[in-house]
């Protein structure tokens, strides 16, 4: 069942009146920008234009925990929109580990977030909490075990790698605001402060995670999904599952490389794979995938490791042996795997789309440095170029999608 308050009508339609709980913003409105002017850091000139937001929640069921009823399984959506809608489709935002949607809302140091940027593009946005999340609802008593992040794993990995230099990128990180990302710079310390508790069962999360955001972009789409890190391990099956829904997927550094996960030590040879088992059993995903011949077990993908050395700064990918299954309903979607320059993805995202494209697939990748977007990491939505970051991903999506 689906419970709703404050209930937005889809992009594609005029703009109506919300419910009672919506509330009306003033917001800068923007043309749409070119990739040029967008690499350059360029902002396009500003209009003023309402912003009508609004939310409501997408699936959850009843269920008897011992002496109480409870919803669970519900998600928060958060909408935001222009006065006008001007693109043709919404754009779903979808974070990602030990996050919430507030990363798309503002920035640690106060400026707008990508929320408000796309909405001056023309687009509706919608921001979720992932399910057992944030404002989705934590409950130990339904959903399990919780863990949380710590700051010294935020600092080595999304905010001050360069002061760890972990993998060859790292020293290349420059747009945390205010310096490196520790505890005392204020943006750090707001970023911190957003950290929730999340499931510490990763497969129950994407069994979670995929049937409320297929429900969300059967009752929106046709939609655009953007995705960060964890993200995009419900990017893909959504997808896989509606692939005539998603118009296209912006992966934004999804959870890679595919089945295997690595961690970083330095030096020369600064990486190495964790554990025996698959981290991801079916390559992108731990959940089912639709490929072709079936997989009926996860022992069916057979998996091997790439002979010939890695480029400098990337891991050795994992990858199906051959001949590899296909995967045609990721096929037909447009998807482009974003990787900013000085983040921890960097040396894995070519793993990832090597697999789509073995796969049947066509990922695009869009390297933000080879676009002219220096010294991000992981967390480029809230640094300081997140604006032109943002400007790139509708440069692209402008050039993909009809």
């Amino acid at each position: 069942m689906t419970v709703r308050r404050g209930a937005v009508p889809p992009a594609r339609q005029r703009p109506g009146p919300f419910a009672r709980l919506s509330l009306v913003v003033r917001a800068g409105g923007l043309g749409l920008a070119l990739a040029a002017g967008a690499a350059r850091g360029e902002e396009a000139p500003r209009t003023s234009a309402a912003t009508v937001t609004g939310y409501f929640y997408i699936g959850g069921r009843y269920q008897r925990v011992e002496d109480k009823t409870l919803m669970v399984g519900q998600m928060f959506v958060q909408s935001r929109r222009p006065a006008q809608v001007t693109q043709p489709y919404p754009v779903v935002m979808v974070h990602g580990a030990a996050q919430t949607g507030v990363n798309f809302l503002g920035t640690p140091d106060g400026r707008p977030g990508w929320a408000q940027r796309f909405v001056d593009h023309g687009f509706q946005v919608y921001v979720v909490d992932q399910v057992g999340r944030g404002r989705s609802g934590t409950n130990p008593e339904v959903y399990g075990p919780y863990t949380r992040l710590s700051a010294r794993a935020l600092e080595e990995t999304y905010t001050a790698q360069e002061v760890y230099d972990l993998f060859p990128q790292a020293k290349l990180h420059t747009q945390w605001p205010g310096g490196a990302g520790v505890p005392g710079n204020p943006a750090f310390d707001q970023f911190m402060a957003s950290q929730v508790p999340y499931l510490a069962n990763t497969q129950q999360t994407e069994e979670l995670m995929a049937p409320a955001l297929t429900a969300l972009v059967e009752k929106v789409g046709p939609a655009i999904l953007l995705t960060h890190g964890q993200g995009g391990l419900f990017g893909w099956a959504v997808s896989d599952a509606r692939p005539d829904l998603v118009k296209a997927h912006v992966a934004i550094e999804p959870n890679g490389p595919p089945f295997f996960d690595v961690r970083y030590r330095g030096g020369k040879e600064f990486w190495e794979r964790t554990g025996e088992g698959r981290a991801r059993a079916y390559g992108l995903t731990r959940i089912p995938l639709s490929f072709q011949p079936p997989v009926n077990a996860p022992e069916d993908l057979t998996v091997i490791q790439a002979k010939a050395p890695a480029a400098e700064g990337r891991i050795r990918c994992w990858l199906q042996g051959e001949p590899a299954r296909k995967l045609p309903n990721l096929a037909r979607v447009a998807t482009v795997i974003v990787t900013a320059e000085a983040s921890f993805r960097a040396p894995v995202d070519d793993c990832t789309a090597a697999f789509l494209a073995q796969a049947g697939a066509k990922p695009e990748s869009l390297r933000l440095a080879e676009a002219g977007l220096r010294g991000n990491g992981h967390m480029m939505m809230l640094e300081k170029n997140s604006d032109p970051v943002a400007d790139a991903l509708v440069a692209w999506i402008a050039g993909r999608v009809r």
